[in-house]
């Protein structure tokens, strides 16, 4: 039995007509834009089942290419896609055509401005292409509360999964978040959680986690790890090296944190990130933004995206 496998025994949600794995591969990131075969070819022969990419992320081909070339059946892999621009069904289908599936196992609307001319038609949407088919759930991500309860209210699927990035330095912003999706039977999926240590290095997060990693004989990012599967997330994680995938996945046969482990991270996050690096991440993050803009710009100019 994989290492994925025995992880989501543990962390077993079911969500409408499928089950997902409890940590999956993302494919943003470092592989925007590029070629990800043999990265997510890594990722499955690693042990990894749940495979996560988008339209925007621009190597749904080459994620296509290694599932293929992994030699698995369709029923052994958990695979996303996210919906950015474009008329919906025809951003599905070719989504689809890319991947070189019938289907996918969930498909999201990856961004709340890109449907908040028209929620809940663009939420009908997905309805429709679940219906169809074309996949066997749908959910979305980077939603806030007001935004989900907005689909909610009028869905007559609610969404499978709510994506969102999720750290202990965001865990009090975003407390009310996963209660409100607990309560409607959302599951919650993380990224970006390992944040606290690569990004705000030296923070107060930092104290919590490193005893709780001497007392486990753990590394950091899996303490970090540990924690997101007791808040009840869905991890989606990344990394070029084998040894850190294998990492990852060994987090589903450690022992849990205590909850005094888990209180004083919660706690040591509510004093968030060093100030200093917070403000020189917000402005990389903007200049990224602006950039993802412009690149998916021009495509649209170019004719390699259908316009909205």
């Amino acid at each position: 039995m994989s290492p994925d496998k025995l992880f989501i025994d543990s962390l077993l949600r079911s969500v409408h007509t499928a089950q997902i794995p409890a940590i999956g591969f993302g494919t943003g990131s470092a592989l925007f834009g590029k070629d990800a075969t043999d990265y997510v070819i890594q990722a499955i022969e690693t042990g990894f089942s749940h495979l996560d990419t988008a339209q925007v992320y621009g190597n749904e081909e080459s994620v296509g290419d290694a599932i293929r070339e992994s030699g698995l059946s369709r029923e052994e892999l958990f695979v996303t896609t996210k919906y950015w621009t474009g008329p919906i069904q025809q951003a599905t289908q070719e989504s689809l055509d890319k991947l070189g599936l019938k289907y996918v196992d969930l498909y999201l609307i990856h961004q709340p401005r890109h449907v908040a001319h028209d929620f809940e038609g663009s939420w009908k949407e997905l309805e429709t292409a679940k219906e169809l088919g074309l996949a066997r759930s749908i959910g979305v991500s980077n939603f806030n509360i007001e935004q989900l309860q907005t689909i909610v209210k009028t869905a007559k699927i609610k969404p499978a999964v709510n994506q969102i990035q999720f750290h202990p330095y965001n865990y009090a912003e975003h407390k009310s978040l996963l209660e409100y999706s607990a309560k409607h039977g959302i599951v919650t999926e993380a990224y970006g959680s390992l944040s606290p240590l690569t990004k705000f290095p030296g923070g107060p997060v930092d104290a919590p986690v490193n005893a709780a990693a001497k007392r486990l004989g753990i590394t950091a990012n899996q303490v970090i790890f540990a924690w997101v599967k007791a808040k009840g997330a869905v991890i989606v994680t990344t990394s070029s090296r084998k040894g850190r995938l294998e990492e990852y996945l060994a987090v589903g046969d450690l022992p849990p944190l205590t909850e005094e482990e888990i209180e004083a991270i919660d706690q040591a996050g509510a004093n968030g990130p060093p100030k200093a690096k917070v403000a020189r991440r917000g402005a990389i993050a903007c200049a990224a933004v602006l950039a993802i803009y412009t690149v998916v710009k021009f495509s649209m100019r170019m004719g390699c995206y259908a316009s909205a």
